[in-house]
């Protein structure tokens, strides 16, 4: 979500912000901004693209050696100037029109108090010109600040309830930049030849500038200087962070033949896969972490915390931990899960599903989790250096590289077979896999980048589809068994980038009520492998036909559905048994960009929707 980019340097930093920010769109946001010390404070602001603000920064000739750069997600007021970031402090009452902008600050995160100090700063004649919880900050520093811009942040966030991520300069002080994180995330980037220090959201906004990180941890504030920084903890004592060799690569990938990112991450999935399977040899536990055997050995059952596309992905979980594992699973949605009375279990293994590894609900599950004794916890997510690495015991690393569209596409594959390997790990840890068993799923695992390529090649058909989806506006997808959370991802992924309303059900609920939306206008995407309850599915698609309903089916190749009137086959090369998911989602993804194509939307960065949501 929100991007934060900040430096303290000899050189003009402008640049290096702006560039920053284009690292992080990927993440993101409808307006963006940067505040550069300029004898006083200067800024530029826009609610078009990084594109557009640098060209405005250009025109403005910017410049400065401190500074910050931000792109917002609006929570607080609407995509408009005067609400984007960075904002300005104002002076109080008298005061006001001698010191206009002392402090400049962005911020991530969510203020859940803010109406609370805005009344006790207008009290104060501070003057708001925006709607956002971040002006309260920015003008809450400014009311504590007594020429020490560090201690008047120490003493602000003190008053703060919820999540942030903060930088912040002051004209007073101007080679100095201040942080502080709670509940969203700030990393330290060292420079070279001590001329020079950052902060930022993410490390891929310093590739090439910095690969020197430091991960600042919940609580910490941080002061950078030129070639110079301190940290402290949040009972304020200086600490002494680990300093990392990060290679971050940056988010302007090149796109190749590609038209859109997201096009691209789908055809990079049979990669994906591989290296996210790469090393593995055989099925142990030791591939989650040193002690994942005894932790494996004495858990009862499975809690897992996701949302969006993780979740859908433990929601397939959930089949095969139950039916290859034989361990009781429970599929919970973050966001709601610590606002409910559970029943914990200290022999559960929690497992959290994350691409970034920092999506606040999920940390959050997490957190309250472990607060009801269950401590046995297990990540799997695709960056090695993220708060949930750091807070599970055991991890899997997914290896899907990045991604920058923000539909989830390879990373939904790759942590649905890390997933997959957790099942055949417990399963072994319960006595429950064979060898015989064990060499058979290892086998098509190998062969799954195969036949990614295989089901990539239908793209030609699946284009002649959204030709027709992309005149309609709603769709239902059914599916069954394991594969009722593929069209429950299917779904998704169509609403998301085409805006056309979807919904997904249990093939087997149609009866009782969807069928009632089936006409000639509804597009029904049916997910038919060939398994145990193709024979049911049959069934319902022909209910769907009795009322006129247009069927769209991703069929196996034995089957035996034909197309005919009213309804559109396409055949998956292979039945692939338990794996099939990992391939039947593939023809749902192209689906979606396609259609999203035909109807002129903006692929990779629709609206009102962030990568990395690091607020509740």
């Amino acid at each position: 979500m929100c991007g934060i980019v900040a430096a303290v340097s000899t050189r003009n930093i402008v640049p290096i912000l702006v560039q920053g920010l284009q690292r992080l769109e990927y993440r993101g946001y409808d307006s963006c901004g940067v505040a550069v010390y300029a004898d006083g404070l200067k800024r530029a602001r826009s609610t078009s693209r990084v594109a557009e603000l640098e060209r405005q920064v250009s025109a403005d000739k910017l410049e400065g050696g401190t500074g910050i750069a931000h792109t917002r997600w609006a929570t607080h007021g609407a995509p408009a100037i005067h609400n984007a970031h960075p904002h300005f402090s104002h002076g109080t009452g008298a005061n006001s029109a001698t010191r206009p902008g002392r402090v400049a600050l962005v911020h991530n995160g969510i203020i859940e108090n803010h109406d609370e100090l805005r009344a006790a700063l207008q009290a104060k004649g501070y003057v708001f010109e925006s709607q956002t919880d971040t002006e309260v900050i920015v003008h809450l520093v400014d009311s504590l600040y007594d020429g020490d811009l560090f201690e008047a942040l120490k003493a602000a966030v003190a008053q703060l309830h919820g999540a942030y991520a903060i930088a912040a300069f002051c004209k007073d002080e101007p080679h100095r930049v201040v942080g502080a994180r709670a509940g969203s995330p700030l990393i330290l980037g060292v420079g070279k030849d001590n001329s020079e220090n950052f902060l930022a959201s993410d490390a891929m906004a310093l590739a090439g500038v910095t690969d020197q990180i430091v991960y600042l941890e919940e609580g910490d504030l941080v002061d950078i200087q030129l070639g110079k920084y301190w940290v402290f903890d949040r009972d304020h004592n200086r600490v002494e962070r680990e300093v990392k060799t990060v290679h971050a690569h940056s988010g302007a990938a090149e796109l190749g033949p590609y038209r859109h990112y997201m096009q691209k991450e789908i055809f990079e999935q049979p990669r994906a896969i591989a290296d996210t399977l790469q090393g593995v040899k055989g099925i142990v536990p030791e591939l989650f972490g040193d002690d994942a055997y005894r932790v494996f050995k004495d858990i009862d059952s499975v809690l897992i915390l996701a949302c969006g596309t993780s979740y859908y992905s433990g929601c397939t979980a959930k089949y095969w931990l139950e039916s290859i594992a034989g361990i009781p699973t429970q599929v919970e949605v973050a966001s709601e899960y610590r606002y409910r009375t559970s029943v914990p279990n200290p022999k559960t293994l929690v497992v959290t599903i994350t691409q970034s590894g920092e999506t606040a609900d999920t940390l959050a599950a997490l957190r309250h989790a472990q607060s009801l004794g269950m401590t046995q916890t297990l990540t799997i997510c695709n960056v090695a250096t993220s708060a949930m690495v750091r807070e599970c015991k055991l991890a899997y690393i997914t290896r899907a590289g990045v991604e920058i569209g923000v539909a989830s596409t390879k990373a939904f594959t790759t942590q649905l077979a890390g997933l997959f390997l957790l099942t055949l790990s417990l399963a072994q840890a319960k006595g429950r896999l064979s060898e015989e068993e064990e060499a058979g799923y290892l086998k098509a695992m190998r062969h799954l980048p195969a036949a990614l390529q295989a089901v990539l090649a239908l793209e030609p058909q699946v284009i002649s589809w959204a030709e027709d989806f992309a005149k309609k506006e709603n769709a239902l997808f059914l599916g069954r068994g394991l594969h009722y959370p593929i069209a429950l991802e299917g779904a998704l992924k169509l609403k998301e980038i085409s805006y056309i309303h979807a919904e997904a059900y249990p093939a087997g609920e149609l009866k009782h009520g969807p069928l009632a939306l089936v006409t000639s206008a509804m597009p029904v995407v049916t997910v038919a492998p060939n398994d145990s309850l193709l024979e049911k599915l049959k069934s319902n698609m022909q209910e769907v036909r009795a009322r006129g309903g247009v069927l769209y089916v991703l069929a196996d190749a034995d089957s035996h559905i034909d197309s005919s009137e009213g309804v559109h086959v396409i055949r998956m090369p292979e039945h692939y048994g338990a794996l099939s998911p990992l391939l039947h989602v593939v023809p749902l993804q192209l689906l979606a960009y396609h259609t999203a194509c035909a109807r002129g939307t903006d692929v990779d960065k629709p609206r009102n929707l962030a990568k990395s949501v690091t607020v509740e």
